[in-house]
């Protein structure tokens, strides 16, 4: 993309998840009404990965959110363990999938400490690409620690193309390869699909950014994003 790419003025690393989690804005004016990815099912891309059979052993939700992907992966049968920065989105998991058996637990993802050695698969749905290029050289370093050798990692991240998120929501190829690798992972397959949010939550923003958002009749927008698969190295 060039240079004048669309780009939105706003540092998602100051955002305090605990406010959108208890119904204020994530970026007033421009993201509004609720929680924005909260479609209270798994993301589609979730279900991909499990389709291709990109699941094994004790797998890690990481940045969970209201941990709608985690429940789906804990009915599959898989072991799961679950965090998330904000206590108020872990408050809210917990009450919204009791009976399931998920590990919760609030977690700063650039450090991790306490799970060395822990995890067979992570999944990162829309995390990294919330992170500032330092916190996200930390976040994949601590994912390499906290899993054991021969780990997949499978991530949903913005992609940064004609109609998708704007930066820095999405990242660009070059950078998001190289901050992968540099990590201590190698990406074994990177395929377009889609993120979903709500749609009236994003409207406004949609439309000031040009965002192909691809609606539908379920309250529910689909944007371009990485579909990425990574091996631990």
């Amino acid at each position: 993309m060039s240079e004048n790419a669309p780009q939105v003025d706003v540092d998602l690393g100051s955002v305090d998840f605990n406010i959108v989690y208890e119904g204020g804005e994530l970026v007033p004016g421009l993201i509004t009404e609720g929680v924005p990815w909260d479609i209270k099912e798994a993301q589609p891309g979730t279900i991909e990965f499990q389709r291709r059979g990109r699941y094994r052993g004790v797998v890690l939700d990481a940045g969970c959110g209201l941990a709608d992907n985690a429940a789906y992966l804990a009915q599959q049968g898989y072991k799961v363990a679950a965090f998330d920065a904000s206590s108020t989105a872990i408050k809210l998991a917990k009450e919204r999938h009791k009976g399931l058996d998920i590990e919760f637990f609030v977690g700063n993802a650039t450090k991790l400490t306490g799970y060395e050695n822990r995890f067979d698969t992570v999944l990162d749905s829309a995390l990294y690409h919330v992170l500032d290029a330092d916190d996200r050289a930390l976040y994949l370093e601590a994912l390499h620690r906290a899993t054991k050798p021969g780990a997949w990692l499978n991530m949903l991240v913005f992609a940064h193309v004609p109609g998708g998120m704007p930066a820095p929501m999405s990242v660009p190829d070059d950078v998001l390869k190289k901050s992968i690798a540099d990590g201590g992972w190698k990406i074994t397959d990177m395929t377009m699909g889609s993120f979903s949010g709500v749609k009236s939550s994003m409207a406004v923003f949609v439309e000031k950014f040009g965002v192909d958002a691809n609606p539908d009749d379920r309250n529910q927008i689909h944007v371009p994003t990485w579909l990425i698969e990574a091996e631990r190295v």
